[in-house]
């Protein structure tokens, strides 16, 4: 889609160059998109974060799982409202782009895209470092005082080969994909299923839960795990339902099926699965501590564990899934990963060629870029340990746009149609926006600093971008005003993180005063946008461009059948 001319505002009629251009069709189902969500959910997190949350925070680790389950569900429940009064591929981009306009959606397309294009990778790492087990595909090395395990060169070539299937799997379209899908989430909730019968009926010792504190690191630990020790990262694939609603046969019913299911399914999930895990580390392994817990092979640590307890067997399946779940959750990821930039191209700030797609209905430019820029990302982030806090604390800042969405479409649309409404909107709201915030500040301004070098490298682009517009005077309009509150936000947050006392901040706030100010601060945030949301007839503007590319895509699956 073009957007390449004065008169036309940011994201040109959908009728523009879409007419050679096949679109995305609709074969996700209820169920397919429910198992698109859990089965993002459940990739590498659950076989590593059991192991990195218990050394942050102990026992209580059990806390952090069910805290981290219910921080992402407030932000998920804001995105089963949207995602259903807007059923559109690529949704966590799209909406500001409807609230706020092109530059507040362009700031969304970019984190978004920076976020979902890391997953593949470090599932990708996932799935070799438990492979390490059978070839050198990693090796143990210390960073920052911690144990990681980082790609070798032969690891180096297997992980581009791997991407490289990820392309060519989605290359053949969505309805192959969730039929691949379904099997291979069936086969992810059965291999967890067992893990955590097998710990639980093999060896459970009530005493790991005490004797060395429950809390040994307070609840400085306790939040501390949520953001960093892959928790979080564990919850974010519920935001399937969102990115793939312009694909399912029914967004009404679907989408907050898939949402708010995905999410309660994987927390109960995730904290039995933790209760098993701390009641199956032997005594000699916690003797010196829970912050220093290791032992053979702990590359592997559940298969370690299932070894040690003489069920071979079980630590076969799970060398297996060690490479089923994480490359399920890559395949997944490819494919919304292409979406997002397909969307950003949609709303008329990206180039136009990411918004084409084949006659499978794939934005195989999209697919192609996001392929080559995760194979970048191996050189910086070479191990699951170091990328897993990137991603976290980039995606959650991502989805923060989305409850002040949410507040504005209550005031610039009280009327418009809403499949799921949700109860005390403006009230949960503000606590997702708020949990988002928290979020990123607990993963610490070692990890947020590379997080926002990557932001100024957005604006760096934007500029330049418009700059290219200007001197060919083909500018469109990108509605600043409107997403001024971006900036303070950003530039807010980072602040914050520095001052802060997680992981290379200068020690200024602490953990009770962190509370107060993020709180007092997301509310500014949150009233700022609120005061400068687009006009009416702004708004109006993008509903009727969404509603036009809904017809456009519904005529096209029609033809398809």
């Amino acid at each position: 889609m073009s957007s390449d001319t004065d008169s036309a505002p940011s994201g040109a009629s959908p009728s523009s160059g879409k007419e050679s251009s096949p679109q995305l069709n609709r074969h996700v189902g209820r169920i397919g998109l429910l198992f698109a969500g859990v089965g993002s959910i459940i990739g590498s997190g659950w076989l590593f974060g059991a192991m990195n949350a218990a050394q942050t925070a102990g026992p209580a680790a059990i806390i952090s799982w069910a805290l981290g389950g219910v921080m992402i569900l407030l932000i998920g429940l804001c995105y089963a409202e949207l995602g259903t009064m807007f059923p559109l591929s690529g949704g966590v981009v799209r909406f500001p782009h409807i609230g706020f306009g092109s530059f507040a959606s362009y700031m969304t397309g970019w984190i978004t895209w920076v976020a979902c294009m890391s997953v593949a990778p470090i599932e990708v790492e996932g799935a070799l470092t438990y492979a390490t087990k059978y070839a050198d595909f990693t090796t143990a090395k210390t960073v920052d005082g911690s144990t990681v395990h980082t790609l070798t060169g032969l690891g180096l070539v297997v992980a581009v080969i791997a991407m490289a299937v990820f392309v060519v799997i989605n290359y053949f379209g969505v309805r192959w994909f969730a039929r691949i899908n379904n099997v291979l989430v069936w086969w992810k909730l059965g291999i967890i299923t067992i893990v955590i019968v097998a710990f639980l009926i093999a060896h459970f010792d009530t005493g790991n839960f005490h004797s060395h504190g429950f809390a040994p690191m307070g609840m400085h630990g306790v939040f501390t795990a949520i953001a960093t020790s892959g928790i979080v990262f564990s919850f974010l694939g519920f935001r399937q339902g969102i990115e793939l609603a312009g694909e399912t046969d029914n967004p009404r019913r679907n989408v907050p099926f898939a949402v708010i299911g995905s999410v309660l399914l994987t927390a109960l999930i995730y904290v039995l699965l933790q209760v098993a895990f701390v009641g199956a580390v032997s005594h000699g392994d916690i003797a010196k501590g829970w912050h220093n817990v290791s032992f053979t092979d702990d590359f592997g640590p559940l298969a370690a564990i299932a070894t040690v307890l003489g069920m071979g067997w079980l630590a076969t399946l799970l060398y297996i899934d060690a490479i089923v779940s994480p490359a399920d959750t890559g395949l997944i990821y490819t494919t919304v990963t292409s979406r997002i930039s397909y969307a950003m191209a949609r709303n008329g700030n990206a180039p136009s060629a990411l918004a084409r797609t084949t006659s499978n209905g794939v934005p195989l430019v999209s697919m192609l870029l996001a392929f080559v820029v995760g194979l970048v990302l191996f050189l910086p982030f070479p191990s699951w340990q170091q990328l897993v806090g990137f991603i976290t604390s980039a995606t959650v800042l991502s989805f923060g746009s989305g409850p002040l969405v949410l507040v504005n479409f209550r005031k610039q649309l009280p009327d418009h149609e809403r499949p799921f409404r949700l109860p005390g909107g403006p009230v949960i709201a503000f606590l997702a926006f708020w949990s988002a915030n928290l979020i990123v500040y607990w993963t610490g301004w070692q990890t947020n600093e590379k997080l926002f070098l990557a932001v100024l490298l957005g604006v760096v682009l934007l500029g330049v971008m418009v700059a290219v517009n200007a001197a060919k005077g083909q500018q469109p309009q990108w509605d600043w005003k409107s997403g001024t509150w971006y900036i303070p936000w950003l530039g807010g947050l980072a602040l914050i993180s520095w001052l802060g006392d997680y992981s290379g901040g200068k020690g200024v706030l602490h953990f009770g005063s962190a509370f107060p100010v993020t709180f007092v601060f997301s509310a500014i945030i949150m009233a700022w946008a609120y005061y400068v949301r687009l006009p009416s007839d702004r708004v109006d503007h993008y509903i009727e461009q969404s509603r036009e590319e809904a017809a456009v895509e519904e005529q096209t699956l029609t033809s398809a059948h």
